[in-house]
């Protein structure tokens, strides 16, 4: 961070930037060599092409003079009467800035220091404060070579600031729709279960719907071969085709499970039960998503630095170029580690106090008189002693996300070649690597709150933990995972109806950004934010369940080594061995039955 804020100048981004050295709409620092330099363009916000209808690149750079304007020329500009007459009533000189207004028709080279005729009327976009040309011919030109040749980071970036507001928008959605799924869980009753998994499907099946449409309407609708356009084609491919699949594996799932509703009814109420000792547990997302906010902002602010960090240097005719510095490109890779590995610590720390409240609470004698102050009892517990902890945990995520990350890169460069082994082993390694992301993230979980019971370090936790679900795993394990399916679910929600505001905004600025990447950050985002709101849930589930395990272990019942849970909790897990009981009885008959021969009487 500290690198490229030092190197980089995210103004240039932002507002745009003449040949010369200048940032529109700033006060500029003089650069040595170049005499126009160093120009107060404070009134000057909007970028102007002298030659807007015949731009080329030559040399990874455009051929035509860029200017600071104060506004663009509106109208059609036939001749340079025209373009002085422009200049001294609006004020806005479209010629070099050392050529005075009077002389652009005295000077017999005035046409080589001031645009080309006709000059376009044009209209300023919010894509780096251009001025774009309005008429069509001029319009296809400049995008395409404009748009084309700009690199891809900075289209991403471009794609992120021109659609800022709209991100920004997104984002509040997601908070949003985050609180108003945690407090249906608050108060769930099987009533809104079932309310609940009707929007998921019909949500589910409308943004897939919605995304092929779209893509439909892309290939029948290229007005322009833009680059942009064919990026944000192949991303929808790759949304509709993956969204199709995760709406399939959801429903096969919601169906088969659909007779355990009543039991996810009783075992959120369960939860809830626990959560009522402990009520402020509810507002430990605000403060996560506060802070993820600001790292986000931050992270966001970095890439901006990396992406324009650059040294000037002075080119012929007295103009400026900024020459990236060697390897700066290959440090947003770098960032991008950052932003895992500090996103999961961020909510690693939520999960650690949750789970430390919860074992707090749970392993209390005397119910009807909670501790005092469980949470910043945790907190402080958790900055103390378990910083460590929390660092392990979250970095065998990003450990885990990195080779991913890598496989689905080559995954996507293979798939433009004919390599079919290639792809179905890069798609199978994908697999693998997810399940032992969700693997791991339940394993830490586990060693979070063995770590809050035993005050042991990770991986002494981690151990003790998979020894204790090993033991008692018939108690629990199914009605354990379907209560995380139901709070998955609910991300899924969330994340749903996002990605459909977004297609939506996004689908209007189509030709001019690459919205397929800030359309993925987004739902990103939206699945951390309903992550670090719903966990709460599901980290209480996990922690209740596994201090029942530990309860198992040491007490046995009598009065000598009574047990910790209360008679309700006692109550809901006989009630679930029951069931596993009749359910394994039904099993084994079914199975005896097979292959038996009749017998007389």
């Amino acid at each position: 961070m500290g690198y490229s804020v030092a190197a980089g100048a995210t103004g240039r981004l932002l507002f745009g930037y003449d040949s010369f050295g200048n940032v529109c709409g700033k006060k500029n620092s003089p650069v040595e060599g170049a005499p126009l330099s160093g120009q107060d363009m404070t009134q000057k916000k909007h970028v102007f092409f002298m030659n807007s209808c015949n731009l080329e690149v030559k040399d990874v750079r455009l051929s035509s003079t860029v200017l600071c304007v104060s506004s663009c020329p509106e109208e059609q500009l036939d001749t340079l009467e025209e373009v002085q007459l422009f200049a001294n009533t609006s004020g806005s000189f479209l010629c070099v800035y050392n050529l005075n207004s009077f002389n652009y028709t005295q000077i017999p080279n005035a046409d080589l220091l001031c645009p080309r005729l006709p000059v376009p009327p044009s209209k300023s976009f919010p894509l780096f404060n251009r001025c774009i040309p309005q008429t069509p011919e001029c319009y296809s030109l400049f995008a395409s070579v404009l748009i084309n040749d700009v690199d891809s980071l900075h289209r991403i970036l471009s794609g992120i600031m021109s659609g800022r507001d709209t991100v920004l928008g997104l984002c509040i959605l997601a908070f949003a729709l985050s609180l108003a799924m945690m407090f249906t869980f608050r108060f769930i009753t099987t009533l809104l279960v079932h309310i609940f998994i009707a929007l998921i499907v019909l949500g589910l099946l409308f943004v897939c719907g919605v995304l092929w449409w779209l893509y439909y309407d892309y290939t029948n609708d290229l007005s322009i071969e833009l680059d942009t356009e064919r990026e944000n084609m192949k991303c929808l491919l790759g949304f509709a085709i993956v969204s199709t699949v995760i709406t399939a594996v959801l429903l096969i799932l919601i169906y088969v499970l659909r007779k355990r509703i009543k039991l996810a009814v009783e075992l959120l109420q369960v939860t809830n039960k626990a959560i009522s000792s402990s009520p402020f547990l509810l507002l430990q997302p605000l403060w996560t998503f506060a802070i993820l906010i600001f790292f986000w902002v931050l992270w966001v602010a970095v890439l901006l630095s990396l992406g324009t960090a650059g040294a000037a240097q002075v080119i012929e005719g007295g103009q400026v170029e900024y020459k990236p510095l060697s390897g700066i490109r290959y440090m947003w890779w770098y960032h991008l580690i950052g932003l895992i590995w500090t996103s999961e610590f961020i909510l690693a720390c939520q999960q650690m106090t949750v789970a430390g409240t919860v074992v707090t609470c749970y392993f209390n004698r005397n119910k009807s008189d909670p501790p005092d102050r469980p949470i910043l009892s945790s907190l402080s517990i958790l900055f103390c002693y378990h910083q460590g902890t929390v660092v392990k945990g979250s970095f065998l995520i990003t450990v885990v996300r990195i080779p991913r990350a890598v496989l689905m890169y080559v995954y996507n460069t293979l798939k433009e070649k004919d390599g079919a082994l290639s792809r179905c082993v890069s798609q199978c390694c994908c697999c693998c690597f997810w399940c032992l992301d969700k693997g791991l993230r339940h394993l830490n979980q586990n060693a979070y709150t063995t770590t809050a019971i035993n005050g042991t370090d990770f991986c002494t936790s981690a151990k003790d933990a998979l020894t204790l679900l090993s033991k008692n795993s018939s108690h629990f394990t199914s009605v354990n995972c379907f209560g995380d399916f139901i709070i998955f679910l609910g991300k899924v929600l969330v994340v749903c109806f996002t990605v459909f505001g977004g297609l939506m905004a996004f689908n209007y600025h189509r030709v001019l950004q690459v919205w397929a990447i800030p359309l993925l950050l987004v739902a990103f985002f939206a699945y951390l934010v309903a992550h670090s709101f719903l966990s709460v849930f599901e980290t209480v589930l996990d922690a209740l369940f596994l201090c029942f395990a530990v309860d198992l272990e040491t007490n046995d019942g009598s009065s000598e080594k009574p047990y910790f849970m209360d008679q309700e909790f006692l109550d809901f897990v006989k009630r679930i061995n029951k069931l596993n009981t009749r359910a394994q009885r039904n099993k084994n008959s079914l199975t005896s039955e097979e292959g038996t021969e009749l017998r007389p009487l």
